[in-house]
C-alpha cells in the first residue's frame, strides 16, 4: 500500500511523517499477532525486572556475573519499550504514522540498547573468563570498579554510535514514498526511503556492524576458547561440570542474539527481504528478551533461590 505524502511534507518538500506498513490486511491475522506480541512483551517486562530486582535486593548476588547480568535485564526492558508498544498499536489501529523526530528518538533509543547489549556480553564473557582462567587473582582483577567500568563502557559506547547513526541517518532528505516497510525505525529501512545516494551511510552501517557486533563476537569467542582449554585440563569432573553450567547460559544468550543481529546487518544488501527482516526483527527484539530471563533462571540456581525469595517478599 503507497501513502500519499503529500500532507506531510514541508516546502522543502522533504518528508515530515513516516507510516509503518501493515503487518496484514486480515483483522483476525493482526489481532492473534498483536496477542502473541503482546504476551511476550508482558513476560519479557516481568522476566528481566524480577531478575534485576532479585540481584539488587539479594546481597549474596553482589558479584560481578550478577551485577553484569542485572545490567543486561535492564537493557532488555529498553530494548524491548523502545520498540515494542509502538509496534502493539499500529497492530491494531489505523494510527501508523510517525513523526521524523519520534523516529529518529526510537532509532537512537533501539541503537543505544542494541549496541550496549553487544559490549556487555563481551563484558560478561571476560568476566567468567577471569572466574575459571585466573581465579587467584579473580577478586582484584574483577573488582566492583573494574566492573561499573566496563558497563559504563558498554553504556556508553552504545549512546555515542546510537547519536552518531542517527544523526548522520537523518541528515539525509526523504522524499517519498514514506512508508516503512519494517514495524520500527531501523536503519535499512530509513535508508532506503532517502533521497539520493546513500552509499556513504551504508557503508557507515557495515562498518558499525563490524566494530560494534564482529569485534566484540570475537572477544567472546576468544574467551570461551581459553575457558574450554582451562575446562579440559580441570582435574575434578565436578569442576569441569560447574565451569561450563556457569558459561552455558552466558553462550546460549550470545547465539540467539548474535545469531539474528549478524543475519540482518552483515549480510549483503542484495539478499535483504523485507519479509525475512521483519521475521528477524521480530526475534531479536520479542523473543530473544522474552528467553533471557528463562535461560538464566532455569539454568542458574543461585538466580532460581533469588527468585523464590523476592518472590516470596513480596507475596508476604
Amino acid at each position: 500500500m503507497n501513502l500519499n505524502c503529500s500532507l506531510w511534507q514541508d516546502n522543502s518538500m522533504s518528508v515530515k511523517h513516516f507510516a509503518f506498513a501493515k503487518f496484514s490486511e486480515v483483522t483476525e491475522q493482526c489481532f492473534l499477532l498483536f496477542t502473541l506480541i503482546l504476551l511476550m512483551f508482558l513476560a519479557s517486562l516481568t522476566g528481566n525486572a524480577l531478575i534485576a530486582l532479585a540481584i539488587w535486593t539479594n546481597p549474596v548476588l553482589h558479584t560481578p556475573m550478577y551485577f553484569f547480568l542485572a545490567n543486561l535485564s535492564l537493557l532488555e526492558i529498553g530494548y524491548t519499550c523502545s520498540v515494542i508498544p509502538k509496534m502493539l498499536r499500529s497492530l491494531v489501529s489505523e494510527a501508523r504514522g510517525i513523526s521524523r523526530e519520534g523516529c529518529a528518538t526510537q532509532m537512537f533509543f533501539f541503537t543505544l540498547f542494541a549496541i550496549s547489549e553487544c559490549c556487555l556480553l563481551a563484558a560478561m564473557a571476560f568476566d567468567r573468563y577471569m572466574a575459571i582462567c585466573s581465579p587467584l587473582h579473580y577478586a582484584t582483577r574483577m573488582s566492583r570498579g573494574v566492573c561499573v567500568h566496563l558497563a559504563m563502557i558498554s553504556w556508553g559506547v552504545g549512546c555515542i554510535v546510537g547519536l552518531g547513526q542517527t544523526n548522520y541517518i537523518f541528515s539525509l532528505d526523504f522524499c517519498g514514498p514514506c512508508e516503512i516497510d519494517h514495524f520500527f525505525c531501523d536503519l535499512p529501512p530509513i535508508l532506503a526511503l532517502a533521497c539520493g545516494d546513500t552509499s556513504h551511510n551504508e557503508a557507515a552501517v557495515f562498518v558499525v556492524a563490524i566494530l560494534c557486533i564482529s569485534s566484540p563476537f570475537l572477544l567472546i569467542i576468544a574467551s570461551y576458547s581459553r575457558i574450554l582449554a582451562a575446562v579440559l585440563i580441570m582435574p575434578s569432573p565436578e569442576g569441569r561440570r560447574k565451569a561450563l553450567s556457569t558459561c552455558s547460559s552466558h553462550l546460549l544468550v550470545v547465539t540467539l542474539f548474535y545469531g539474528s543481529g549478524s543475519v540482518t546487518y552483515l549480510r549483503p544488501k542484495a539478499s535483504h527481504s523485507p519479509g525475512v527482516d521483519k521475521l528477524l526483527a521480530l526475534f531479536y527484539t520479542v523473543v530473544t528478551s522474552m528467553l533471557n530471563p528463562i535461560i538464566y533462571s532455569l539454568r542458574n540456581k543461585e538466580v532460581k533461590t533469588a527468585l523464590q525469595r523476592t518472590l516470596g517478599k513480596k507475596k508476604f
